[in-house]
């Protein structure tokens, strides 16, 4: 199984913590040159540093934020003139939690905007290098909402469905380039967005966070969360020359946590 990354060049957004991180570690362990995304240019630069150096390796990084998006694509196609990718993540935190009835019609078009336009405006930057380069993965971090909605999610189900629909639609055009895209489905993750989701758990059960924790635990066969290089390790399989025929797909790595088939 070849998992060897050298000469392939990534954008990895939501890469400065959880799992955007992981994933760019990982890649870069693995060989990879990583071009880091995220807004906040501190935290870039101290990743920046974290990032494993070899040979012919040289990680940078994009300072851009998706509520923005006419300068992600400004600051991204400035890139992608003259550097090809081979690997795109697309990751950004997720909408605020809520029941969908009391949601505000805007919160709906910010995470459209944010999740979708701003997926389609990458895909647009990186797609044609990849076709000159036969190859190309492009992969969602999504979530288990688009398998099974969950509670107290409403922003967040509605639009990671979108994503779900437009990956597969991505998937059938691009595949004859050699380009695959799918999705990757994590469950509870310790991650920052984790501790928000466990708050207001703890509200509406009107337990402490530990006992909230504990009872999402319980609803996992696993018995635990997932930390963040889990998910990476699916990622970057997808990313992989091994992963070539696996082509618009829903992965979910939640430890046995969603019950559909």
């Amino acid at each position: 199984m070849n998992l060897n990354f050298k000469d392939k060049n990534a954008l990895v957004c939501g890469s400065t913590a959880g799992i955007g991180k992981a994933t760019a570690m990982l890649l870069a362990k693995l060989g990879a040159t990583v071009t880091l995304l995220a807004r906040d240019e501190e935290k870039l630069k101290n990743t920046l540093l974290e990032l494993p150096f070899q040979d012919g390796q040289k990680h940078n990084y994009i300072v851009a934020d998706f509520s923005d998006p006419e300068l992600l694509k400004e600051r991204v196609g400035h890139v992608t003139e003259s550097k090809t990718f081979h690997i795109l993540l697309n990751n950004t935190g997720g909408p605020k939690g809520g029941p969908i009835f009391s949601a505000e019609p805007s919160a709906f078009s910010n995470a459209f905007t944010q999740h979708l336009i701003c997926n389609q405006i990458l895909v647009q930057a990186v797609v044609p290098g990849m076709k000159k380069a036969d190859y190309g993965r492009i992969i969602n971090i999504i979530s288990t909402s688009v398998k099974q909605p969950i509670d107290g999610l409403g922003v967040s189900n509605t639009i990671r469905g979108a994503v779900a629909s437009w990956s597969k639609t991505l998937a059938n055009e691009l595949g004859q380039y050699g380009i695959t895209v799918n999705n990757v489905l994590p469950g509870f993750t310790a991650t920052d967005r984790l501790d928000d989701i466990i708050a207001n758990a703890a509200k509406k059960l009107n337990k402490t966070k530990a006992e909230a924790s504990a009872f999402m635990m319980g609803l996992v066969p696993a018995n635990r969360f997932a930390q963040p290089g889990e998910i990476a390790t699916a990622v970057v399989f997808l990313a992989s020359e091994a992963a070539s025929y696996i082509n618009g797909i829903n992965l979910p790595v939640d430890g046995g946590r969603t019950k559909s088939l």
